[in-house]
């Protein structure tokens, strides 16, 4: 598992828009990375549309976020859509970002399904891990105030 003051594990996934994006070409920002298990649970909902209102905040500070998980483009695009969430959704489908951080949780949901346990993970400027936060159980939320109050400080 990734930890606070590792170098964080480059990828490149694509968007729900079909973009890619790549981690390391945010080198000089802060990145927070949200890794949610399933698109249209209630609490993935909850999370994502949190951070989404939080998008003004996050900027004035000069951090952006990304969710991520193992659903496909058009699961990622249509919960975007349906919930007016502001940031790209990042899909794993083939669990590698998942794996290389760490949160992996097995037969979510159906036997033989791999999901990404709810973890928060913010990537400094440098590259480096500066915060995580990996929920024990995925009904759990994180605390939002203590990671707006971390970027801000």
């Amino acid at each position: 598992m990734v930890s606070v003051g590792d170098k964080a594990p480059d990828f490149t996934l694509m968007a729900y828009d079909r973009s890619m994006v790549t981690l390391s070409e945010y080198e000089g920002k802060r990145v927070l990375l949200a890794f949610f298990p399933a698109a249209f649970t209630g609490v993935c909902t909850k999370e994502m549309c949190t951070f989404s209102d939080s998008m003004s905040k996050l900027s004035d500070f000069n951090a952006m976020i990304f969710g991520i998980s193992a659903d496909n483009v058009f699961a990622n695009k249509f919960f975007a859509e349906t919930n007016d969430i502001q940031f790209p959704l990042l899909s794993d489908v083939e669990r590698k970002v998942i794996n290389s951080f760490g949160v992996a949780i097995e037969n979510f949901g159906a036997p033989g399904f791999t999901a990404s346990q709810r973890s928060i993970f913010i990537v400094e400027e440098d590259g480096t891990i500066g915060y995580v936060w990996i929920a024990d159980n995925p009904g759990m939320e994180p605390i939002y105030s203590e990671i707006i109050d971390y970027i801000a400080s």
